[in-house]
């Protein structure tokens, strides 16, 4: 397999591999445009040559649009490999060449969110603990910090105290989401319109600063959802989804 680095020079000719097919769709622009003011941040995108879901996504955890503490390390926003690209080793790849760019810039090691069972739109613990990641913190809902140090007694990545004990104040759903996420642009509106035609209270807080996302009350800023105060997901929903967790909602 042949892997390309997505850049601002070619990040508009490129397609970006998130399971979307048109590459003038609403939810590619604004992951492009998220992904172009990220680039003199440190991130770096490579992806296959071919069209699919086959990529890594990491950036300087400083940088990083989560609340943790992570100094020196590189964080991984998304190692995303399936469809017809499974069972080939190119998570291997991925990883390997994250790790060698990581090594060369002078990094701790790389740090990236879990959980103890694996869970939708975040990276497999079997395969972290299988290439040698290990936890190295956890949120009260489950939502753990896997690191993977390059040398021996390196100090641990954290989450911040802000988002130990995910937890809102506000009553009814509130969403925290942000751009990196491109599903966002199609899914939160519908959701928001949702709500509102079944008058149920809903509000979405677009984070659109790093300042915003590290500051946050949960570890997953991409998309963290909220129910009279506790966390609830940070699976994507559409309309039936959605009114199928409204509906149990109202039985419990």
């Amino acid at each position: 397999m042949e892997y390309i680095r997505v850049t601002n020079e070619n990040l508009e000719r490129e397609h970006i591999c998130c399971a979307i097919s048109n590459n003038k769709d609403v939810q590619v622009a604004s992951k492009k445009a998220w992904l172009s003011q990220r680039f003199d941040e440190g991130l770096v995108f490579l992806k296959s040559v071919e069209r699919g879901k086959c990529f890594i996504e990491y950036l300087p955890a400083e940088m990083a649009w989560n609340p943790i503490e992570a100094e020196d390390y590189m964080y991984i926003d998304c190692l995303w490999v399936s469809g017809s690209f499974k069972g080939h080793g190119y998570s291997n790849d991925l990883l390997a060449a994250c790790i060698a760019d990581s090594k060369e810039k002078g990094k701790k090691g790389l740090c990236i969110l879990s959980s103890a069972k694996k869970k939708p739109f975040l990276a497999d613990p079997k395969y972290l603990q299988y290439k040698g990641f290990s936890v190295s913190d956890e949120a009260d809902n489950g939502i753990q910090l896997w690191y993977l140090p390059f040398e021996e007694g390196a100090e641990k990545p954290r989450f911040r105290d802000c988002a130990r004990h995910p937890h809102v104040d506000e009553m009814g759903y509130v969403l925290y989401y942000t751009s990196q996420c491109p599903f966002n642009a199609k899914y939160v509106p519908i959701l928001e319109e949702t709500a509102r035609t079944q008058g149920i209270p809903f509000q979405a807080i677009h984070m659109q600063s790093r300042e915003e996302a590290q500051a946050a009350p949960t570890p997953i800023t991409t998309y963290a959802l909220f129910c009279d105060g506790a966390y609830l997901s940070n699976e994507q929903m559409n309309e039936a989804r959605f009114l199928k967790l409204l509906a149990r909602s109202k039985t419990l």
